[in-house]
């Protein structure tokens, strides 16, 4: 008995790394690749008919389409088929991807590289609710919150460490460490998916579900009105994810145009904040433990709000910036895990592959909104960062209110089934 229960435990163990480590290394090379071509293409000759923000819009909308476009596909295919199978398909579709991508590298091709990143963006978005879903699968109900914490920790540590590494290659760049890099990523994010064996809840018919984008999201919010958290818990994971667009365009103006640091400084600060998120993430996961605990949505969003009034009202110097960055980031965390942890509480079965898709849906359409306030905001402030910490301020208090009308009971319980 005791020989099936270590053997059993082992196997979690083995099918948590996977799904951790395979989402480590799908979301670094992802990030990885973008910024390289963001860092690298600027210096070539043949690129100087774009400029750097130029290429910045165009490879982060790479990114951004393919799920605003093939996330209801994703979703039906997650309900179909394997979601492990799926994952490893996926997997192995990315060595011709950065095949490509190399070879964009050679030629100096920035419309080649946009190009394999609006691949790699369509690879990732069709497995992402295949990687969602494994964390019920593998944890079970009592896994979803550590599971939940763990997989966005990863996801920011993986986002990090792509715009570091980028960055220090970029500094020095060597064609064939870039390509090195790229396979390698690609071949440790393989070798870790493919460990993944676990038990799935039974394929489900997916005739009632479209692949048309807009059908797919008036179906899906019907859907997720016959449960009680699906849409509050999407909101909260939207929301969380056009406030972090907002903070992550404004740190940089807010570095150079308003304390006036050079680049790498303002890099500094941004990776304190992808830093802050991680742990935040990490410490929710830990700290709910077997439990969903909704307050924690509250401890988050208020911790958040107390910390921009602090930036707001005393403009802080680079270091206390840094400082406020990180616990705020830190508080961001902690709000985003037990949002997420809501969804796959409620028992959808399969669905829940469909639900994962239309909350990524939401959550690129939100980026989009972020991206339009933000441009709106500097217009009609000219340039002002601390207009757009204002805005984000207000967000945050808006967030806290609809929680605190719409769902009070949160304040008062944790579930455990």
């Amino acid at each position: 008995m005791n020989v099936q229960k270590d053997n059993k435990s082992r196997r979690k163990n083995t099918n948590w790394a996977g799904l951790f480590l395979g989402n480590f290394f799908g979301v670094l090379n992802d990030n990885f690749l973008k910024h390289s071509i963001i860092f690298i293409a600027t210096a070539w000759t043949t690129s100087t008919f774009l400029n750097q923000s130029q290429i910045i819009t165009l490879v982060s909308a790479a990114l951004i389409l393919p799920y605003l476009i093939f996330s209801p596909l994703a979703g039906k295919m997650a309900v179909l088929y394997s979601k492990q199978r799926i994952f490893r398909i996926c997997k192995i579709a990315e060595f011709p991807i950065v095949g490509l991508a190399c070879w964009g590298f050679y030629m100096q091709s920035i419309g080649l590289l946009i190009f394999t990143v609006l691949l790699m963006g369509i690879q990732s978005c069709i497995y992402s609710p295949c990687k969602y879903g494994l964390i019920r699968d593998i944890g079970g109900q009592k896994g979803i919150a550590f599971g939940s914490g763990m997989f966005e920790m990863m996801s920011f540590l993986a986002i990090l460490s792509g715009a570091v590494v980028a960055s220090k290659i970029a500094d020095e760049y060597s064609y064939i460490v870039l390509i090195l890099l790229l396979l390698s990523f690609a071949a440790a994010g393989y070798t870790a998916v493919k460990s993944i064996k676990v038990n799935e809840t039974e394929s489900e018919n997916a005739h009632s579900l479209t692949a048309n984008p807009f059908l797919f999201f008036q179906r899906s919010m019907q859907f997720a009105a016959q449960y009680k958290y699906i849409n509050c818990s999407v909101l909260g994971v939207s929301a969380f994810w056009l406030i972090g667009s907002l903070v992550q365009m404004n740190l940089i103006n807010h570095c150079t145009l308003t304390l006036h640091t050079t680049n790498t400084q303002a890099g500094v600060i941004l990776a304190l904040t992808a830093t802050g998120i991680a742990v935040g993430c990490f410490l929710a996961g830990k700290i709910s433990g077997k439990t969903i605990r909704p307050r924690l949505i509250f401890a988050g969003i208020s911790g958040m709000i107390v910390l921009l009034l602090v930036l707001l009202f005393f403009n802080p110097t680079l270091v206390g910036l840094g400082i406020i960055c990180f616990f705020t980031a830190l508080a961001g965390g902690f709000f985003e895990v037990p949002c997420l942890a809501l969804l796959q509480y409620e028992n959808t079965g399969r669905q829940l592959g469909n639900m994962l898709a239309y909350m990524n849906f939401c959550n690129f359409i939100f980026i989009l909104i972020g991206s339009g306030l933000f441009a709106l905001v500097t217009h009609f402030s000219n340039q002002s960062s601390i207009a757009v910490f204002w805005l984000i301020l207000g967000l945050c208090v808006a967030i806290l209110l609809y929680f605190l009308i719409k769902y009070p009971h949160f304040l008062k319980k944790n579930w455990q089934k």
